[in-house]
């Protein structure tokens, strides 16, 4: 909104920093902040008082999660309203790829609050049916991934980028579509299940948004493409603007989760942010990327899958208890042991996911 201030400019004045996107980027980053810090406070008393006994804690869960019973839940309410702020009002909203990545945004949140009402209302620990979450979720993946690929150029609209294999696009036909919808629903999904600790899933979630920030901006400007030799996708600039809310909104939002924490991110909150970055990767065309970007995320999910599956198959379990961060905490780790490195972890995988861009 307030790119249109450029009209206003004579070419050499203070209007005329509305142009830059880097501009804009740090003033969604200090909005996003300070409306959590604003906002933050009166969320988790309304949440408390509505919520009464707050999020339910599961039975079969690490005996020092029952500690934690009370705390309401919810709290990406918080992260996305400063994110959906700060993008609106920083944000070229002509862009098509911004108002994708956030009908992704608000569309998983939406599941994810209904997700977080059921368990909260019922006191229970399963909430809205997995296969209607999925089914939904799908559905809003599907938009979005037809949505990015009307704005790709011919030779992208329905390939698959490889990093580091510079000249190497898969092209996969209307296959595409149910690829990108399984990027975008598959990071939500994985992010959802590593917010099993206080502070373990937002401060990966903010460098991975970083990393992919830094993506969109290279990738969308012509002389960074060139440099780097890197597919160009017009537009993608922009989503540097929705990352600095992203990690401005997800300080404001630790500032309140760091333990002991005093409001839960929910379901809310995991979906749209994990949704968020695989819509980014789609439009950015840096779907392997994420998969590298998010490594914790994919770790915490496969944990999920082979733990179901071997027990189904023999009866026994890999790991003491899934996701794996559960894992640690039944090996006697402590809560803060667990949650650092796994961010030393995400950091050290974003390292490697922005190394991508020169490797060629």
């Amino acid at each position: 909104m307030l790119y249109w201030l450029t009209a206003l400019s004579d070419g050499g004045d203070f209007f005329n920093l509305f142009r830059y996107i880097t501009f804009r980027a740090g003033g969604a980053f200090l909005t996003a902040l300070i409306f959590g810090f604003v906002f933050g406070p009166s969320l988790i008393r309304v949440l408390r008082k509505r919520q009464g006994k707050g999020q339910p804690i599961r039975d079969d869960g690490p005996e020092s999660h029952f500690e934690k019973a009370g705390t309401p839940t919810m709290g990406g309410l918080l992260i996305v309203g400063a994110l959906l702020t700060s993008t609106l009002l920083w944000a070229r909203l002509d862009n098509p790829f911004v108002w994708m990545v956030l009908f992704v945004t608000v569309g998983f949140a939406a599941i994810g609050f209904a997700d977080d009402y059921a368990k909260v209302s019922k006191q229970t620990s399963s909430g809205v049916s997995g296969k209607v979450r999925l089914a939904i979720g799908f559905l809003i993946a599907g938009i979005a991934a037809y949505w990015a690929s009307m704005f790709h150029y011919d030779e992208l609209r329905h390939a698959l980028a490889f990093p580091v294999l510079k000249d190497l696009l898969l092209y996969m036909g209307v296959l595409f579509i149910p690829f990108a919808m399984f990027v975008i629903v598959g990071a939500a999904n994985a992010v959802n299940l590593t917010d099993g600790l206080d502070g373990l899933a937002i401060m990966p979630v903010m460098i991975a948004a970083g990393t992919l920030g830094i993506i969109a901006y290279a990738v969308g400007r012509t002389d960074f493409t060139q440099y780097l030799d890197v597919h160009y996708v017009q537009g993608t600039g922009e989503l540097l603007i929705f990352t600095a809310g992203l990690i401005g909104g997800g300080l404001g939002f630790l500032w309140y989760n760091a333990p002991p924490a005093a409001v839960f991110m929910g379901d809310t909150g995991s979906l749209a942010l994990g949704g968020a970055l695989g819509a980014i990767a789609v439009a950015t065309k840096h779907e392997i990327v994420l998969a590298i970007v998010g490594g914790l995320f994919v770790v915490e999910a496969l944990s999920v899958i082979i733990q179901v599956a071997y027990f189904r198959r023999t009866g026994k379990r890999v790991f003491l208890m899934a996701p794996i961060h559960h894992h640690y905490e039944k090996k006697g780790w402590a809560e803060p042991q667990i949650v650092i490195r796994f961010w030393i972890i995400s950091l050290i995988l974003a390292m490697i996911g922005l190394a991508t861009l020169k490797v060629r």
